[in-house]
């Protein structure tokens, strides 16, 4: 009965100010009586106080990780100015437009408020907060320093969503040019080829072999559009569904794409960036460098990374020093491993892996930047080609009219 009384709902309200004007807002409560007594006070007459609607336009916005980095670093600001927990999931829930996001900062208010600790009330929510986040904040809770965790966290997810970003970006260069290389070449074969077939008849004369397979492949796509396209649909939903639940498909996936060019660098030092990173945030936070490990091997992102750091969990809890059994793995680049053997010398470790998160990250930075660049003039060589191939297959027999006339 005490978790229903703790229970809060959002009402919309409407009333008058001291100086008559009329006002309206929301706020969150345990119901409308108690909604009115607050608004008296703040000197507002209430006029009409209801529940909010559950339909609203936003409702099926998806809470993204950036929703949750921003939550975490303002859990982080509002602690480290002495802000009491509960009123600072008001004060956050408020800020956000989301309603997915509000009622999940809702969600956490009540946990806690009913008396459980904000890491048992974060692990109730493991859709958005993941073992290293949920430990990361258990470990603050039981050490005293929730705000400074806090901070170490929000960072570690801020870095790791900035890095996840220069990953798409540098994906979306390729996947742009094979699209809009697909779709223009549809379109001339579909809609322009079949305009120069019609000249192409009352010539009476062979046309040259690179026409005819221009002209009998715009036949098929014409016939057979439909399934073409069903097809290509068919094969995303298909690798889609692989993806999800085939890890074998995943872990092959994610070796073939570390031996693509220029890409498998910008992964590869991206998974580098994650591992160090997300090391080094355990690590400072008092979590025992075994237990680590097991948080980071699937943080890296890649099964290569994560059955280097099996090895690596391994040979440390056999008494091996980190940066030897790194090395040992052939994984790790030698700058990682030679900083790593300096931080354990000095006993600044997590601070020798925050410089070589930070180096990597910088690293793939420039890497999307340089390859952003290259990509412009590489997009229009492939659609010159592809474009200017179809073109010149329709103008070859009007060349070679124009030489047999000539002649």
């Amino acid at each position: 009965m005490a978790t229903k009384a703790l229970k809060t709902s959002t009402f919309v309200w409407e009333g008058t100010d001291r100086k008559g004007g009329k006002v309206k807002g929301e706020l969150s409560g345990q119901n409308p009586a108690l909604i009115k007594a607050q608004l008296r006070k703040q000197g507002i007459n209430p006029t009409k106080v209801r529940p909010k609607s559950s339909f609203s336009l936003g409702k099926g916005k998806k809470i993204k990780p950036l929703d949750i980095a921003l939550f975490t670093r303002q859990m982080a600001t509002m602690m480290k100015a002495g802000v009491p927990l509960l009123q600072s999931f008001d004060i956050i829930a408020e800020g956000f437009d989301n309603p997915n996001m509000r009622k999940l900062v809702e969600d956490l208010k009540q946990e806690v408020a009913a008396g459980n600790s904000f890491a048992s009330a974060l692990r109730k929510q493991p859709k958005y907060f993941d073992d290293l986040y949920c430990n990361l904040v258990d470990s603050g809770e039981q050490s005293g320093a929730l705000e400074t965790l806090l901070d170490r966290v929000a960072t570690y997810k801020e870095k790791t969503e900035a890095l996840k970003a220069k990953i798409k970006k540098a994906l979306t260069y390729p996947t742009a040019v094979v699209v809009v290389a697909i779709v223009v070449s549809a379109i001339l074969l579909i809609k322009v080829v079949p305009a120069f077939e019609s000249v192409f008849s009352g010539f009476g004369a062979e046309l040259p072999a690179f026409t005819q397979m221009v002209v009998g492949l715009s036949e098929v796509l014409r016939e057979w559009w439909m399934f073409a396209l069903l097809g290509i649909f068919a094969l995303g939903y298909v690798l889609k569904e692989a993806n999800l639940r085939s890890e074998k498909f995943r872990d092959s996936k994610d070796r073939l794409l570390l031996k693509v060019p220029i890409v498998g660098d910008i992964l590869y030092k991206s998974s580098v960036a994650r591992f160090a990173r997300t090391l080094s945030t355990t690590f400072a936070a008092g979590v025992p460098l075994v237990d680590a490990l097991d948080s980071v091997a699937g943080a890296t992102g890649n099964v290569k990374f994560r059955n280097a750091v099996g090895q690596i969990k391994n040979d440390v809890s056999s008494g091996t020093q980190l940066n030897f059994s790194m090395r040992s793995t052939n994984v790790f680049p030698t700058m990682a491993v030679q900083m790593t053997a300096i931080g354990e010398e000095s006993g600044a470790l997590d601070e020798m892996l925050a410089k070589v998160a930070t180096f990597y990250e910088d690293e793939v930075d420039h890497m999307v930047d340089n390859l952003s660049s290259l990509m412009e003039p590489m997009i229009m060589a492939v659609l010159g080609v592809v474009v200017g191939g179809l073109v010149i297959a329709m103008y070859l027999p009007i060349f070679q009219l124009g030489n047999v006339v000539g002649g």
